[in-house]
């Protein structure tokens, strides 16, 4: 049987027009072997959770460079509450001030990456953290 890969949503929520930062790290996932969706720019945290759910998503990381990432994470988390998606991993990343970082926490944001963060540390968090999908 073959080996099922981690699914990765990646997604640029908000007015941000910046995706450099996003596009490499879904192509670092990629070229390791996960299977990754990059949403685009602008989308609404209901867009992103609409792909979370149609994809089947292990996990979802959002790119935030707008200031605005305290009221994006919040709202993700509140409608993958309301879906009853509890298994899926939400990380994130961009320019998020450390005094930030435990309230992310608090609402279930499980890893920031912030400027200085290496693909590499991405990925390794990300198999350590989301792992295979159950049955894999």
């Amino acid at each position: 049987m073959a080996e099922e890969r981690i699914r990765v949503v990646v997604a640029k929520p908000g007015l941000d027009g910046h995706d450099r930062g996003a596009k490499v790290v879904a192509r670092a996932l990629r070229d390791a072997g996960m299977e990754v969706v990059y949403t685009g720019l602008h989308q609404t945290p209901e867009q992103i959770v609409e792909t979370v759910v149609q994809e089947d998503a292990d996990a979802v990381g959002l790119s935030v460079l707008s200031g605005a990432h305290m009221t994006l994470f919040e709202r993700l988390s509140e409608l993958l509450r309301e879906r009853g998606v509890d298994d899926v991993v939400v990380f994130g990343g961009g320019i998020i001030p450390d005094e930030d970082i435990p309230e992310l926490e608090r609402m279930g944001v499980a890893r920031v990456f912030t400027p200085g963060a290496t693909t590499t540390e991405i990925v390794d968090w990300v198999r350590e953290h989301v792992g295979a999908p159950a049955g894999a």
